[in-house]
């Protein structure tokens, strides 16, 4: 079965090596050439929109810079990275946010396997279970997290209705959001309820490209699910796997939204990006700000540098 496994890689390595190696003709050339062209003016706008603000950040970051008019920034240096890993809100700050983004991407990937290989089956009313797992998602951040700071209310909430009046699992009702060590995990809670149907999504169009034939294949040889699960399955998902981990710790790294309606600027639950708005916008400290930004940058760089390190792609 392993043999078949790697017979499905190498097979699919040499249809690459194959297509990069094949000599081009003039007018493939050339309808190259015309594609690049084509997205050129889209390739100058990304470098507009995006690159120059990257580029002012990382230069506003080492200045004194303040959110008011005519103000001339000065070069501090490094100052404003030690000021920040010295300071006791930013660090507690870092470890909510990778509180949340490891509880959160752990959890939103379980599940989102677990739905992925249940709605890859064939069963029948799979279509309209594809179509209602993706509510949640489609649902506006903003919305959604007021819904649930509704649900999580401790006098008319339905979760301590439930809890508390009709499963009887808890003596008295608990205020989820306002207590300081049950308020974090009541977000992640509502992140991965959010957020678990679009990792089921990428993780399902991974699925789809493994050919049937490799399952029929090992069914002959005697392999049970839970062997084919294990030698065929991981290995062949591993690239959707990993663009998916990409993906989700890349957003919950820089999570703002959810964090910011549900509790505000509390420092119990205050995320890097919650703190860098609050010191860009409230407290007017361009530099600070921007300071903060590029070190969620650098964090997310490591992250994707590990995820490639480590979770390896095999070309062949």
């Amino acid at each position: 079965m392993r043999q078949q496994v790697a017979g499905v890689k190498q097979a699919q390595a040499a249809s690459r090596r194959s297509w990069l190696a094949a000599p081009q003709s003039k007018e493939a050339r050339d309808r190259e050439r015309l594609g690049w062209l084509l997205v050129l003016p889209t390739v100058l706008g990304v470098i507009l929109v995006a690159l120059y603000p990257v580029a002012r950040t990382f230069f506003l970051s080492f200045t004194n810079a303040r959110l008011r008019r005519n103000d001339t920034p000065n070069f501090v240096g490094l100052d404003n990275f030690i000021d920040l890993f010295s300071d006791r809100g930013f660090l507690n700050a870092i470890q909510n946010t990778l509180t949340f983004t490891v509880f959160s991407v752990f959890f939103e990937m379980l599940l989102g396997l677990i739905v992925a290989l249940v709605i890859n089956s064939n069963f029948k009313g799979r279509g309209l279970m594809r179509t209602a797992m993706l509510i949640p998602w489609a649902i506006p951040t903003v919305v959604s997290a007021r819904m649930w700071q509704w649900m999580y209310n401790d006098v008319f909430g339905v979760i301590n209705d439930l809890l508390v009046n009709r499963m009887g699992l808890l003596d008295q009702k608990i205020a989820w959001l306002a207590s300081p060590t049950l308020a974090l995990p009541a977000i992640i809670a509502v992140d991965v309820w959010k957020t678990t149907p679009f990792v089921a999504l990428l993780l399902l169009a991974g699925l789809q490209v493994i050919s049937s034939d490799v399952y029929e294949a090992a069914t002959v040889d005697g392999a049970n699910r839970w062997q084919q699960f294990w030698s065929i399955t991981l290995p062949l998902l591993r690239p959707a796997i990993v663009v998916t981990l990409i993906f989700r710790t890349m957003d919950a790294f820089r999570v703002f939204d959810v964090i910011f309606t549900m509790r505000g600027t509390s420092p119990d639950t205050v995320s890097l990006a919650v703190l860098a708005r609050q010191t860009l916008f409230d407290l007017r400290r361009t530099g600070e700000g921007s300071a903060m930004a590029v070190v969620i940058f650098l964090i997310l760089a490591i992250f994707v540098i590990i995820y490639t390190r480590l979770v390896r792609v095999e070309e062949a």
